[in-house]
Order: structure tokens, then sequence, then C-alpha cells
């Protein structure tokens, strides 16, 4: 019975469209354009094209549920780019963890598979921050949703392989898609990302600062750190100059003298952030004794590594999505000065709080990196971690164990916080750019060969580390 009235109810459809051909109006057909197949997204509305040879791009605003939990409860824009290559390529998706450059670019991974690639804002980054905001909504999980959303609505159009990318916060982004949205990408490319599973036991960040480098670099570089200290009243006086000139401001921190001491405590981790070994030859850079050196040679090496500016109200409030988050589940490091002596140390290593505006709740869930750590560990599959060998934040890395498939951990030797696969031993650098281009399906030929299938760029491709905080991935 139920077959018969399929079968006659599928007869008055055919009767129906035959009997009125005529008489109806063509289907519109599907965009072909890609801005019109992107516009055509519920949600996604256009903030500008730039021009750019052999790719469109576009700066674009996509509505995303506040609470991805119950998405009736309020709507953001969260701000998102594409770099469009070819519906018939790969696509990389690329998360900063920060906020997204509206300028053209490629990640490391887009070049290695001449794809396209999408780069998302992450939430609460000014633009793509709800109004008001609830802070509670600002999690791991929500901003894996933000991409999850991003990519089914995408997917559509790039049909291919996807893989995941991102340096730093991005790398931990990418990580934590890939915990709770296994099934989307095909991949995952990971740069320098911290894994602070346990917040109060850092003592990996002690034993890395103790060898590091040469001990002719430490020593120069510790040394000008604690005359930093030692010179504490006629320094804070320059700052307080600075300051007063500038419009700076210390409510957040709560003093100028608690700004002094962070942004002096975070030389030497700063230096090696974002330095070269060679860089410590510098004697503009870097006083070769510091105890001889001027007020403003000392003021200079802190404020060129470390920048003066930026535990004040003003360098503070864009990065205050990343404080409440290492205040919440993220965790941050905490550091020790053997060559400081107690006395010229007042505050240590500030925890995150100090950095989130009073009127912010912050509670700290010990949990949430545990749980990731754990999935890592346990059920990664075609991930890959990258880490620089004289990067502070590979002190505390991921791993994966037996039950991890495909997944893999190398390490650049002789490089900081911008380590990529290009700077890999001759043979890890070969077996992880097949492994990136195995996972993006292009043809075997390619994958066997191991070269990046994009021309080198200068514009697209040579970009400088992000000068996020110091002591911040």
């Amino acid at each position: 019975m139920r077959k018969a009235l399929r079968w006659l109810l599928t007869l008055v459809v055919l009767i129906g469209t035959v009997s009125t051909a005529g008489a109806a109006t063509a289907a519109e057909p599907e965009p072909t354009d890609i801005k019109d197949q992107l516009l055509s997204i519920p949600g996604m509305s256009l903030v500008q094209e730039k021009p750019y040879t052999g790719y469109r791009y576009f700066v674009l605003n996509y509505t995303q549920p506040v609470d991805h939990r119950h998405p009736s409860k309020g709507t953001f824009q969260q701000r998102i780019t594409v770099l469009h290559k070819d519906v018939s390529r790969p696509t990389v998706f690329y998360t900063g963890g920060y906020n997204v450059s509206t300028t053209p670019g490629r990640s490391e991974p887009t070049r290695i598979v001449d794809g396209n690639q999408v780069s998302m804002e992450y939430r609460f980054f000014t633009p793509s921050r709800p109004d008001p905001a609830d802070w509670t909504k600002l999690d791991i999980w929500q901003a894996a949703s933000d991409q999850h959303r991003i990519f089914k609505a995408l997917k559509k159009i790039y049909t291919r392989n996807w893989i995941a990318t991102g340096g730093s916060k991005g790398g931990m982004t990418a990580t934590y898609f890939e915990r709770f949205y296994p099934r989307d990408m095909d991949g995952v490319v990971a740069y320098v990302a911290p894994n602070d599973v346990v917040n109060n036991e850092d003592s990996a960040y002690d034993r890395f600062f103790a060898k590091v480098g040469t001990k002719e670099c430490r020593d120069r570089l510790n040394a000008v750190q604690r005359e930093a200290l030692v010179r504490r009243e006629p320094l804070e006086k320059k700052y307080a100059e600075y300051a007063a000139a500038e419009g700076f401001t210390f409510n957040t921190v709560g003093s100028l003298d608690k700004a002094y001491e962070a942004v002096v405590l975070d030389y030497v981790w700063g230096f090696w952030q974002y330095g070269q070994a060679a860089d410590c030859a510098e004697d503009e850079l870097i006083p070769p004794n510091a105890k001889t050196a001027t007020d403003d040679q000392i003021w200079n090496s802190i404020d060129t590594i470390s920048g003066f500016s930026f535990y004040t109200d003003q360098g503070l409030t864009p990065y205050t999505p990343y404080f409440y988050q290492a205040a919440t589940q993220l965790g941050a490091p905490n550091i020790h000065f053997p060559h400081i002596e107690k006395k010229y140390i007042r505050y240590g290593y500030q925890p995150p709080r100090n950095f989130v505006p009073r009127e912010i709740p912050t509670r700290f869930q010990p949990y949430a990196m545990r749980d990731v750590d754990n999935w890592v560990r346990h059920n990664a599959r075609h991930m890959l971690y990258v880490y620089g060998q004289n990067d502070p934040w590979g002190s505390e890395r991921f791993r994966v164990d037996k039950g991890a498939k495909d997944s893999y951990v190398f390490t650049a030797p002789g490089m900081n916080h911008g380590a990529n696969v290009a700077g890999l031993v001759e043979d890890q650098k070969a077996f992880a750019t097949a492994r990136i281009l195995d996972w993006a399906d292009v043809p075997a030929p390619a994958v066997a060969e191991a070269k990046p299938l994009a021309k080198f760029d200068k514009k697209l491709d040579v970009q400088d580390v992000e000068r996020e905080p110091t002591l911040r991935p």
C-alpha cells in the first residue's frame, strides 16, 4: 500500500511538472562567481574585496550565535577572510587565535598545497565581539563551534580536502577544533602550540632557561634584567614621564610599579621567543656590561624586547580576551629568577587574572587542558606539531602516544616562536611536507616529490612573527 501511494504521488508530481512547464518560470541558475557563491550563504556579508594577482581576496562578516548551545539567545558578527584560489583546490583553515589580518597572506600549509585559505578572527577580539559581552561564552568549545559552523557553510563551495592550521595560540585553536570536531578536517598542522596541562607545575620553563643558548648569552641577558630592577627608581621615573607623555594609565594592572616589574621580568623570555641566538652579541640591543651601561641603554634594551607600553591599560585592552582565557582555561607559565636577589622582586610573575579588568569575573577550570591533552595523546589523527628549539613555549608541548595515528611532533633546530616546516632538518621537512600533501589529497606524484606546490611569493609568504604579548602565546 505504501509503495503504491508513493508511486501515485510521484506520478502526480510528474504530471503537474509537465502540465505547467510552459507557464512556470525557469529555476534561477546557481551563482558561478565566487563572490556570489560566498554571499549566497545565509548570514554572510561582504566587508571588502581586495585585489591580488592569482587570487580573489574577501573580508567578510558571518553571523554567529553568541552561545552555540542556545542559538536563539543572540548573535554577533564574526570577521573572516577568504583567499580564493580555485574551488578545485584544497582549503586551509587558518586561525591566529587573536584578531584576523585583513591583508592577503598565506600560511605555510596553504603554500604547500597551493590551496585556498579561510582565516577566522577569534571570538571576543574586536570587532568580533558580542554586544553586550557575556564573557562566560568565551571558551575553547564555543570558539571551536564557530570554526565548525564556518566550515560547514563553506564546505558546500570548497568541497575538496581541508587542513586546519595556526601558530602559537592559533595552533592551540586548531588543536581544540580537532578535539571537539574531529570529523571536520582532513589534517592539522599546529605550530609552536603551548600545552599547559597542569597550570601550577611549570618547572619545565625553569629547565629551559637554565640551558638555552650559551652561558655567555644567558649571563648577558640575566645581567641586564637584574640591573633594570636594581635601577628601579631612576628607570621608573623615566617610565612615569613616558606614560604621561603618551597618556598611558595603569588601572588594570594596578600601578606603574607593577607594570614596570612585569615588563622587566618578561625580558629574557621575550628575547628567546622572538630573537635569534646571534642577536645576543649585538651591543646596541644587549649591553655587554650591564653594570657600566647607562640608564638609557638599559631602558632601550628592555623596551625593545619587552615593550614598556604593553602593561598599560592601552596595551592590555586589545588582549583582554586572551588573558581571560588564560585565567579560565588555558593557564599561564610561572618562572623563577635565581640570578636576581629576592629583595629586587616585589611581585614575581603575575597571574593572568591581574591583566583582566576587575569587573570581568574569572574562574579557572583545571580540567579543560587535561581533557585536550589526553585526547591528543590517544586520539590524534593526521596531526603535525612543529616547535622551535629556542622557543620557551615549547617547554610544555603537545605529545602523541600509541593511540595516535599518522601524527607527529618535530622540533626545528635553532628556531624560535616562528618555527615552521621549512626550518626542520631535511628528512623531517620532506616527510612533513609529504604528509601535508597527502592529507590534502593532492596527486601522488606531488606527494612523492614532497615540495610546496605554490611558488614563493614575497608579499604573501614573508610575514613577521606576530608580536603578541611577550610571555603570551
